[in-house]
């Protein structure tokens, strides 16, 4: 069966706040930085590296630290670069554990060849970005400290003279660098927060209309049946039963009831199959519009016990919608059957007025009434504007008191669909009318 469109909300992406294309999207871009700036720290390493190492040659080349220096200047640079691919192979620990492995061995190297040759002491830059990666905060401020005392350390055995930013220059960039990283991861994490909890909002949201695009729907599909079916069906047992005790005392009268009963039933069957289609009402499809279809529903509705007719005022200067058709129509039906079963009506007048700005739906009949006051379980509905009649109440004409009906409930749902009103008039012995007012766009 075909949902409404207003029933059934658009499908919410796979991941909440984004669909997973863009979600692949992200994730490769972020693997793309991730590699970018890796082999930026890697450019940079190795430059520091390979300047301290000809220093530390032109300077010193008949030292004997010398192999000693080239050898963890080597060490320091495989570690720097092919450490990423070995250590998971070497190490049965997992991936985390191997890269802090890695990690450690070049900060050892790093160490000893500083105590060797103090020129090393400025490699320490992209050690301390990698340690502020790879560890925890706590962790990574304790590395950086130690390597910032190392560095200071170097720096004064190069020293030519007193110079206080030996002192001053390596622990306030160094300072400066790790609260700038710092801060930008923990705004990395609070917007990443953010962007979890907008995705939970979202499948929340997402979830919450699904329930309510059901509970519309459900709410539609009751009142359909209780404006079809159901009052097909209990017109055809009323009709049934009368012909049942006329049977005998008169047999045309029974069969005409049993006849009327059958033009009923095949009616109800028609609208069984467009309710199932999702089309419209069966007698607004074969043409005419609202004032025909009225006058077709007059025509089945009328039998020896009570008589319809249609009143038509004025006309609309655009044809109506067809939900406000359909709608109108069904408030019609409903009416009627209310009229049928409680009333105890011998007329009944449908009058449609077209007013411009909206149209108006009357059903009125001569039957025997009721007071409100003896309907407890009445429902006040929406208050109308002062001077524009009683308040409209939600349950069945003419029932027992206590009794609740899904008649005016459901005209009012459906004439609340359209932005409109429906009210009720009732008094013992005067009859009751039932009212209908449907606003309209103006074009």
């Amino acid at each position: 069966m075909k949902r409404d469109a207003a029933a059934e909300p658009a499908p919410p992406t796979a991941s909440g706040a984004a669909g997973p294309g863009n979600r692949a999207d992200a994730e490769r871009g972020a693997r793309r930085d991730d590699r970018w700036l890796d082999t930026l720290m890697n450019v940079a390493f190795l430059t520091l590296l390979c300047g301290a190492l000809l220093r530390f040659l032109i300077n010193h080349p008949d030292s004997p630290r010398l192999p000693w220096v080239i050898g963890l200047s080597a060490a320091l640079a495989v570690l720097q670069l092919a450490g990423p691919r070995l250590t998971p192979r070497l190490s049965r620990t997992g991936p985390r554990r191997a890269e802090l492995l890695r990690f450690g061995l070049s900060v050892g190297c790093w160490v000893v060849v500083v105590l060797l040759a103090p020129s090393f002491a400025w490699c320490a830059v992209p050690l301390i970005y990698t340690g502020l990666r790879a560890l925890p905060e706590r962790g990574a401020l304790a590395l950086v400290a130690v390597l910032s005392t190392l560095v200071v350390y170097a720096e004064w055995q190069l020293r030519t003279g007193i110079d206080p930013n030996l002192f001053l220059l390596p622990p306030t960039v160094a300072a400066l660098a790790t609260g700038v990283f710092l801060y930008m991861r923990r705004q990395a994490d609070r917007l990443r927060a953010l962007v979890d909890d907008l995705i939970r909002t979202r499948r929340e949201l997402a979830a919450t209309e699904r329930r309510e695009g059901t509970l519309a729907e459900r709410q539609r599909l009751s009142m359909e049946i209780h404006d079809t079916l159901a009052q097909g069906l209990s017109s055809q047992q009323m009709l049934l039963q009368a012909a049942e005790r006329t049977w005998d005392s008169d047999p045309a009268t029974a069969r005409g009831h049993v006849r009327t009963a059958e033009s009923i039933a095949e009616r109800s069957l028609a609208e069984a199959r467009r309710f199932v289609h999702d089309l419209a009402p069966a007698d607004l499809a074969e043409g005419g519009g609202l004032a025909q279809a009225l006058r077709a529903l007059a025509g089945r509705e009328s039998d020896g016990a009570l008589r319809v007719r249609v009143l038509v005022d004025g006309a609309p200067a655009a044809p109506l919608p067809a939900r406000v058709q359909s709608e109108l129509l069904r408030i019609a039906q409903g009416a009627l059957a209310n009229v049928r079963e409680h009333a105890a009506a011998s007329l009944a007048t449908i009058t449609l007025t077209h007013l411009g700005d909206q149209v108006l739906l009357d059903v009125a009949d001569d039957g025997r009434g009721f007071p409100a006051a003896e309907l407890p379980a009445a429902t006040p509905g929406p208050a109308p504007a002062a001077g524009s009649g009683p308040v409209p109440v939600t349950a069945t004409p003419g029932a027992p008191p206590g009794h609740r009906g899904h008649g005016i409930a459901a005209m009012r749902a459906r004439a609340g669909r359209l932005g409109g009103v429906l009210t009720v008039e009732s008094t013992p012995g005067e009859g009751t009318v039932v009212s209908a007012a449907i606003p309209l766009e103006r074009k």
